[in-house]
This record gives C-alpha cells, structure tokens and sequence, in this order.
C-alpha cells in the first residue's frame, strides 16, 4: 500500500497564475511609496505661496542700501525683493552675477531690493567671488542653512521672486538668469 504525502504547488509543478504575481508587486510598489512619504514627505513648492520671512546677517562691505547689520523679509514690505541663493562655488552661479548686478542697478530705485543668501561657502571665497564679480546689492552668509532650509532649495543659483505683499510669485528659478528673465520676473513684482 501507498503512502500519501502532502505536496505543495511548487513540488507537484504548478504556478501561480499571473495576476497574483502583478497583484503581488503592485502591493509591495505601494507599501515601498508609503513608507517612502512617512520617512521623507514631498517637499512644499512654495509656489505662489506667503514667503518665509528670514533675517540675513549681512557682509560688511556688501549691505547694499540695507540700512543695518542685517535685513529680513519683514522689513521689506511694499518691495519687490529678488531672493538669490548662491555659492563662490558654483559655475552656474557666476553665468549669472553680471546680470544680476546690471538689474539690481536699473531697478534699484524703483522698489527693487535684491538679495544675495551665499550657500554653504566660506566667507573669505564668498568675498572675492563678490569683488570678482562688483556685486552691490545685500549679500550675507546663510548660517547654518536657516534660510535655504526654509526656502527648500535644492542647489545653486536658485532664484525666488517676491512681491510687496510678501507673497512669492510664480516658482523658484533653478539655475542662472538671463536678463531677459530677470526684466520679466521683476516687472512681476514691481511695487504698484
């Protein structure tokens, strides 16, 4: 007399029909998503968003027309601010300097304050990059990285388009600026 054994599918050489394979996956391409948002949420666009207001300490030869030690976001209400993130090393950053000095001169006395938030530098290259380049307008050094953290950039330059009421316009501007970029993001924040 035979004896029975009880087999599974793999040993008697049935498969698992397709779909609980495609089911299979689906779940576990899900649970990893999940998980992926519960450890790290979406970053905020910031977007046609209220701006972070900030305190920057500035540079002592680069205060623009700041009229102290520092400058917040706070205290440029009913300006049109242009919020530029960059670093003495970053190439992309020096494609832009000469445009973003030539527009803070023409704009400058019209309601347009720019600032310069220098990213993970030293001071001493932050400086020569500034003198290298004849940068007037604000500039200091984003300590410890409050500013950028709160502005989510993600690399330099990044630039940010603020208007009178503190609100951002439009996105963030990844990469350097041409002139015509930067006359037709101003004219979006023009104080009225």
């Amino acid at each position: 007399m035979m004896e029975q054994t009880n087999t599974s599918p793999a040993q008697t050489g049935r498969k698992l029909p397709g779909w609980v394979i495609v089911l299979g996956i689906g779940v576990l391409f899900i649970g990893a998503l999940l998980v992926l948002m519960l450890v790290k949420p979406p970053q905020k666009s910031l977007c046609d968003d209220a701006a972070p207001d900030f305190a920057l300490d500035l540079f002592p030869e680069y205060r623009g027309n700041a009229s102290g030690e520092s400058i917040s976001l706070a205290d440029l209400r009913g300006k049109g601010v242009v919020l530029n993130f960059w670093a003495s090393w970053c190439g992309p950053c020096e494609e832009e300097a000469a445009e973003m000095e030539a527009a803070w001169r023409k704009y400058r006395d019209q309601g347009i304050v720019f600032i310069g938030v220098d990213y993970l530098d030293q001071d001493p290259a932050a400086k020569r990059y500034l003198a290298k380049f004849g940068i007037t307008y604000a500039n200091g050094p984003d300590l410890a990285s409050k500013i950028s953290k709160r502005y989510i950039i993600r690399g330099v330059p990044e630039t940010f388009f603020i208007d009178s009421q503190g609100k951002i316009i439009g996105c963030r501007k990844i990469g350097p600026l041409t002139a015509s970029e930067l006359d037709a993001r101003i004219a979006e924040i023009m104080p009225k």
